[in-house]
């Protein structure tokens, strides 16, 4: 009866390793790119940024073996794919005003 429960037990944790757990880190790390689109006032068009000067780009192979994963660049695509994060022509990225509005999330 014991091995069953602890068994189980490892089973709900692998679960929640899996597929918990990294749901939350996205959404926080979703916040994060926001909080940074804000704090690097890219909001709009005009006030468009670079990803490097966002701080944004993708750690190399050297860096992701040292630190843990960084879910900020998944998050990015996410926000991009939901069109809150723009491209301009040349490549800069903003936030659209008007979708931090509608989502709550915009502290003028």
């Amino acid at each position: 009866m014991d091995n069953t429960l602890f068994i189980i037990v490892i089973a709900v944790l692998a679960i929640l390793a899996m597929f918990v757990i990294p749901q939350f880190l996205l959404r926080r790390a979703t916040f994060k790119v926001i909080q940074i689109f804000q704090q690097h006032n890219a909001i709009g068009v005009k006030n468009a940024k670079a990803i490097d000067e966002l701080g944004l780009s993708r750690r190399t192979f050297v860096e992701g073996m040292f630190r843990g994963r960084d879910y900020k660049p998944r998050a990015l695509q996410s926000l991009m794919r939901s069109e809150i994060v723009l491209m301009t022509e040349d490549g800069k990225l903003y936030i659209s005003e008007e979708k931090l509005i509608s989502l709550r999330l915009y502290k003028s």
